[in-house]
């Protein structure tokens, strides 16, 4: 026990434990390992669901066209499987406002360290071709995933031109990889 002992002690050992649990912790963090066991299930409802004050009237004389009943779909795609199996509905809406939205429904994925969505110029490629791509152009996070299965929007930004995105990721950004991707066909 005492050649044991003396040996534990030794600097070196102490630094060499040292550094393996600093290694395990940080891995740990980086890799987030427990979330794969996580699910977090968000069902937020259609914009522009809830009710609406009435429309004025319109002054007389004046015609009026009226206002669409709730939000327009400019766009949609199905979700394929890239890092992980991902399926899904991708819509881009317009909001009688002005405004837009990207909406997933019935997304299911596996959860991981830092998803994002990503309003992307990418085209959508199967299989590993399209792992890494969506990040390499013109691209704009819409925020961070807010649960790895449901429905869900997410507000895209004011000053973004829509018209200048093709598909839409569920992007890692820690490992810079997709796991998994709509192409936005017009509607």
């Amino acid at each position: 026990m005492g050649r044991l002992w003396s040996a534990l002690v030794r600097p070196w050992v102490i630094g060499v434990l040292a550094v393996a649990v600093a290694g395990a912790g940080f891995g740990l963090y980086w890799f987030q390992p427990w979330k794969l066991w996580q699910d977090e299930t968000v069902r937020e409802a259609l914009p522009g669901d809830a009710a609406r004050p009435p429309a004025a009237a319109p002054p007389s004389g004046a015609s009026a066209s009226p206002a669409p009943a709730g939000p327009e779909s400019l766009a949609s795609g199905e979700l394929i499987s890239h890092e992980h199996t991902t399926s899904g509905t991708v819509k881009l809406l317009r909001l009688a406002d002005g405004s837009h939205v990207v909406r997933l429904e019935r997304l299911d994925t596996s959860n991981g360290p830092d998803l994002r969505v990503l309003l992307t110029d990418a085209p959508v490629k199967e299989g590993r071709a399209g792992w890494h791509v969506f990040d390499d152009g013109a691209h704009v996070s819409l925020g961070k995933l807010k649960g790895n299965k449901g429905s869900q929007n997410y507000a895209v930004p004011g000053n973004v031109d829509v018209s200048r995105f093709s598909s839409v990721s569920i992007w890692c950004d820690r490992f810079d990889v997709s796991f998994g991707a709509a192409r936005l066909a017009p509607v």
